[in-house]
């Protein structure tokens, strides 16, 4: 079935969404590695295929296969990932699953000791950020570029 370009349909609303896009990645002190896991691993809990497609080929721009193929179990391999990242990931998990977790105070406590203040708004922006594009990319299935 094809379904809706949403893009298409709504600039409007796709321009209002890119700029927050183009906020975090441009305009924020988060190292862009840390921004693009944290993309893809709310997008792998999200089931979005194009965002973890066009996420992974961004990030293998940069990163080792390893880090990329185990971030669904990042937890299980601490030696992967700095400190810092592994809070986020955290926090993306946390967040993204918000209507189970509600944010829990343990895991605002570890983002925030990990991340300053500006920084901290910003990951939650980020990570809010690709939620939305998740909740169009997966409902709408936009493409992706792998091909069989």
């Amino acid at each position: 079935m094809n379904r809706l370009n949403w893009s298409e349909v709504a600039p409007a609303g796709a321009k209002a969404l890119y700029g927050v896009h183009h906020y975090v990645t441009n305009s924020t002190a988060l190292p862009e590695e840390l921004i693009h896991l944290v993309f893809l691993r709310v997008s792998q809990i999200n089931g979005c295929a194009h965002c973890i497609d066009l996420h992974t080929r961004d990030l293998l721009k940069t990163m080792p296969i390893d880090k990329i193929a185990l971030l669904p179990v990042w937890h299980e391999v601490p030696h992967l990932f700095p400190d810092q990242y592994r809070a986020a990931l955290a926090w993306a998990e946390e967040v993204t699953r918000v209507s189970e977790t509600h944010a829990s105070d343990e895991a605002y406590a570890a983002a925030a000791e990990a991340f300053e203040p500006k920084d901290l708004v910003d990951l939650t922006i980020a990570i809010a950020a690709m939620n939305a594009f998740n909740r169009l990319g997966a409902p709408f299935r936009l493409p992706v570029a792998a091909k069989p």
